[in-house]
């Protein structure tokens, strides 16, 4: 019996470990644990999520809660070297580019454990970017690099270590918006579908920049003139957006929303506009129009194939590609490669293989 230990370090994480447990639980041969490295009460894990995914909470949490990624590092690293000594792993599974991420995947590699890295080869090419940092490490201790698309699969490759292996898998949450497509649930909003823009923001350098910020939410409220934005945020992203938004703007800053609750809200959109790589994903998916504010994306594939472009964090070009999708003039998309819905299912028969 294999025994495989998945690490899940954020709440997004769990998103594409759902399929993963499933896939781990109709097969023979294997048993896992879900260990997260946060509270048992972190706020972001509303009491819904794992009733929305169909998963188990996990078993282990290390408790680890801190803004100093130096300092989740290095408490990550004790709490699961620890683990590991009461609770050996004939494979670990860690997930994305996390500095908790890192800290399981050094600990993994250190004790001579396998090591499997989910959503490999993703790449910003900025250094600057603390998981740029993180997502080098990983996939140069891994022993399983899985990747997701065609150039994250080429990055994985050139750069592998010896011994190293590169498997494109597929995407993994499509695997999840497959599973859910049928149990989505409107929230409870006034809205119709294809009738309003929906908005998200989470990353740390947009939140910085206070004063562009103000721009972009303006251009973006002028270009949407009174057509509803709907914007559930959490924590800073909402105090800022609240303040920040011009007073006649149709933008309506709130609350985050359950899994199932923002997956109708983003698949029934007009268009979305976000820095978050999941959702310009899920876009695509649904072959919803996506706006992402960034510069770059990690996942080349929602540009080049799927419905996704990217404005620079500049408001005006932010203005121009709203005004073309609320005209209906936005490029066609498709799905790209291995976006099936049986990544998880590769996923397990790799390494049980």
């Amino acid at each position: 019996m294999k025994k495989i230990c998945i690490v899940a370090g954020a709440r997004p994480n769990f998103v594409k470990v759902a399929p993963l447990i499933r896939a781990i639980e109709q097969a023979s041969g294997a048993e896992y644990e879900l260990v997260y490295t946060g509270r048992e009460d972190d706020p972001t894990l509303e009491s819904s999520l794992f009733d929305d995914l169909q998963m188990p909470r996990p078993s282990v949490f290390f408790g680890v809660d801190s803004t100093s990624l130096n300092e989740i590092t290095s408490k990550v690293m004790a709490h699961f070297d620890t683990y590991l000594d009461v609770n050996p792993a004939d494979v670990v599974i860690v997930v994305d580019d996390l500095a908790s991420t890192m800290a399981a995947a050094i600990v993994t590699k250190k004790r001579g454990v396998k090591l499997a890295h989910l959503v490999a080869g993703t790449r910003s090419f900025d250094m600057n970017m603390p998981k740029e940092v993180n997502r080098l490490v990983i996939d140069a201790l891994s022993d399983y690099l899985f990747t997701a698309g065609i150039k994250s699969n080429s990055v994985a490759t050139r750069e592998q270590a010896e011994g190293s292996n590169t498997y494109m898998v597929g995407n993994i949450l499509m695997d999840t918006l497959r599973f859910n497509h049928q149990r989505l649930r409107k929230p409870n909003l006034d809205i119709e579908a294809g009738n309003y823009l929906v908005f998200t923001l989470n990353r740390k350098a947009l939140l910085a920049d206070e004063e562009n910020l103000k721009k972009m939410l303006c251009a973006m409220s002028e270009a949407a003139g009174d057509m509803p934005i709907i914007a559930p945020l959490r924590g800073k992203a909402l105090e800022m957006v609240t303040r920040l938004k011009p007073q006649t703007s149709s933008l309506q800053p709130q609350t985050s929303l359950s899994y199932l609750e923002f997956g109708w809200l983003t698949a029934n959109a007009k268009g979305i506009i976000t820095d978050s790589g999941n959702v310009a994903e899920e876009a695509t998916f649904n072959g919803v129009p996506c706006i992402t504010l960034n510069s770059y994306t990690e996942h080349q594939e929602t540009v080049s194939v799927g419905s996704n472009v990217l404005v620079d964090g500049d408001a005006q070009k932010l203005s121009a590609a709203i005004s073309d999708l609320l005209r209906g003039q936005w490029k066609k998309s498709a799905l790209p490669d291995r976006w099936d819905g049986r990544t998880a299912e590769r996923i397990v028969k790799i390494l049980l293989g």
